[in-house]
């Protein structure tokens, strides 16, 4: 499975970005999505994740209220907006997949990342004035 993310950049804080996560080779229907960051020096942190089939959302805590993840799997993608963006958000940002036709997905997952088999190679968010 090939994930790839897209619509990382620099933005000022306070502001947004649209980060989009796009499988090749599969339907995410069956799916569970997460996404996860990572900033320098820092280890990788689960920010949100959705489920398969019945779209439940988990969010950490330093996310809440301003982050929403989103699935259209008419368009097979899922996405994470992400608002009031703060420096403390700098980071590369990865998507992450797991085959979930029990939709056993949890807010657990945020600090396993071995729930999930497949992962993108990152975007960039910079948050910075």
């Amino acid at each position: 499975v090939q994930l790839v993310e897209s619509g990382g950049g620099l933005v000022q804080p306070g502001g947004s970005l649209r980060l989009s996560c796009a499988p090749s080779g599969i339907l995410l229907d069956y799916y569970s999505i997460g996404w996860f960051r990572q900033a320098p020096g820092k280890e990788r942190e689960g920010v949100s994740c959705i489920s398969s089939n019945d779209g439940r959302t988990y969010y950490a805590d330093s996310v809440k209220g301003r982050f929403t993840i989103s699935r259209d799997n008419a368009n097979n993608t899922v996405y994470l907006q992400m608002n009031s963006l703060k420096p403390e958000d700098t980071g590369t940002y990865y998507c992450a997949a797991a085959w979930d036709t029990m939709m056993r997905l949890t807010v657990a997952a945020l600090t396993d990342p071995g729930f999930f088999s497949s992962w993108g190679q990152g975007t960039q968010v910079t948050v910075s004035s």
